[in-house]
Parts: C-alpha cells; sequence; structure tokens
C-alpha cells in the first residue's frame, strides 16, 4: 500500500458517506411512514374488511324474513310473495269457484265412456263403474224388501243435455230460469260426471220425475238404506244451490272422486242464488 502515490490512493478510496447517508435517511423515513399506517390502522376499520362482508351479503340468497321498522316480522318467501296473500288468493279462486253457476246449477266434467258401466240388461242407461257396481247391489237388496227401483236416466252427455234444455224449453216455451228449475244447462248437470241418476219406482210409473216420487215405497226405502251404498239425494227441499226439489236425482259418492267431484272447493254456506 505504501508503494501506491498518495493522490492514487486518495483516488482509490471507497466514498462511503454518500451511501451511509442515503441508507440512514430511507431507514428514518421508512420508520416514519410505518408509524404513520399503525397510527391509521389502529384508529379506522380497514377497508378491505368492510368490502369483504358487503360483497358476501350481496351474493346470500334473499332471506325468509324481513324485519321492517315497526319490529313486526313478515314472512316471504324466495319469490318475494306474501304467504298471506297467497292465502287470500286461494280462497279467492274457491270463492269464485262457490259462484261459478248457471241458475244454481254448478259446472261438471264429462265422463269418459271408457269409465262408464251399463245399468240395464240392455246397456242403455250407464253409470262410472264404481257407482253402476253399488246401485245394482242396492237395486237387488230393494228387491228382496218388495220394492222396485227402476232407473230412469243416468250418465247424459253434453249433446244431450242441449236437447233436454234446449230443445224442451223451446216447445214448451218456456224462459231459460224456469227450464232450469227442472233440468241443467249443458256443461251444468250432475248427470255429465257418471256418478247421478234418476231412480223411479217400478210399481207407480205416475211419478217418475215428480214431486209426488217423495210419497212411494221406493223413495221411502231410499230415505232409510241409500247411504248404506253410498247414495245421497243431490236436490233435498231449501238446498243452497237453490234447486227444484228432486226426490228422484240421487248420486253416488262412494269414493274419492266423486266426493271431490261434488265437494271440493265448494263448501256452501249460503245459497247462490
Amino acid at each position: 500500500m505504501d508503494d501506491i502515490p498518495a493522490a492514487l490512493r486518495e483516488r482509490r478510496k471507497p466514498n462511503k458517506s454518500p451511501s451511509i447517508n442515503l441508507f440512514l435517511v430511507s431507514g428514518i423515513l421508512g420508520l416514519g411512514m410505518s408509524g404513520l399506517l399503525l397510527v391509521s390502522f389502529s384508529g379506522s376499520r380497514s377497508p378491505i374488511i368492510s368490502n369483504s362482508t358487503e360483497t358476501e351479503n350481496q351474493g346470500m340468497l334473499p332471506t325468509q324474513t324481513s324485519q321492517p321498522t315497526g319490529g313486526n316480522t313478515t314472512e316471504t318467501d324466495f319469490t318475494g310473495e306474501n304467504p298471506d296473500k297467497l292465502a287470500r288468493d286461494s280462497q279467492y279462486k274457491a270463492n269464485s269457484q262457490e259462484t261459478d253457476h248457471i241458475f244454481g246449477h254448478l259446472p261438471y266434467q264429462q265422463a269418459s265412456p271408457s269409465e262408464l258401466k251399463g245399468i240395464t240388461n240392455d246397456g242403455r242407461i250407464k253409470l262410472r263403474a264404481n257407482a253402476a257396481e253399488k246401485f245394482k247391489e242396492m237395486q237387488a237388496a230393494a228387491k228382496a224388501s218388495g220394492v222396485i227401483l227402476l232407473p230412469i236416466s243416468g250418465f247424459r252427455s253434453i249433446s244431450e243435455q242441449e236437447y233436454l234444455f234446449f230443445e224442451i224449453k223451446a216447445q214448451r216455451s218456456q224462459v231459460a230460469s224456469k227450464r232450469a228449475e227442472v233440468s241443467a244447462p249443458p256443461g251444468y248437470s250432475e248427470h255429465h260426471t257418471g256418478y247421478a241418476l234418476d231412480i223411479g219406482d217400478g210399481r207407480t210409473p205416475a211419478t217418475h220425475l215428480r214431486p209426488s216420487f217423495a210419497q212411494t215405497a221406493a223413495y221411502k226405502w231410499l230415505e232409510t238404506n241409500a247411504a248404506k251404498y253410498s247414495f245421497e239425494l243431490s236436490f233435498s227441499p231449501d238446498n243452497l244451490q237453490g234447486v227444484s226439489y228432486e226426490p228422484w236425482h240421487w248420486r253416488y259418492v262412494g269414493d274419492t272422486k266423486s266426493l271431490e267431484t261434488f265437494y271440493k272447493a265448494r263448501n256452501l254456506k249460503s245459497k247462490i242464488n
């Protein structure tokens, strides 16, 4: 080292002061910023946590209950519909079905021919299979008691009912409301269902389809025994449908489908006409 000229040695000496100074300044500044960040963090909520919570809430399914300002909880489904409103709408529909009638006669669907079975020797008068079997049992029981239950009419199609209502109405010069007292408009007859039939007394044909049938042995037997075979009188005196008393008109209610046909959504509590 002594053989190197002094001036050259001075030039070759590394100048450490600037680097050391810059390092010291940077360190001091770094510590100062860290302190500021720590103070800022301790004095406020992290925006990252807040944003994350908001994002999760936005991605959740709608809740089934909501709490309004008043504190009352109102239940809702995922479509936003209020169950109370849905219940009211359902009741409205049921009430609409109750009042869907023409002159007191309620609407009925026509039975399929494949569901029908003859109850007379010639097979002309038919009922649905279950009703047909029960009627034959009832008829046999009545005969054993000396009573003849004569089927007069069973299933009727809508086209047949059109003739009975409109053609006979014209022949007799009847207004529609008068004709409806003894015959239902097409589409509104229980006979369409295949569960209803008109019964006469085989010993007193003059009473067929007349109120006087109520005085016959056949009617009195039916009053006492028809329920055993799941038959009931459709139009009793002062019935809620307002239809004229028909002691000859009976219907089968011995299975679920027949019960639904005559009673579902038709819980009448007052006359409908």
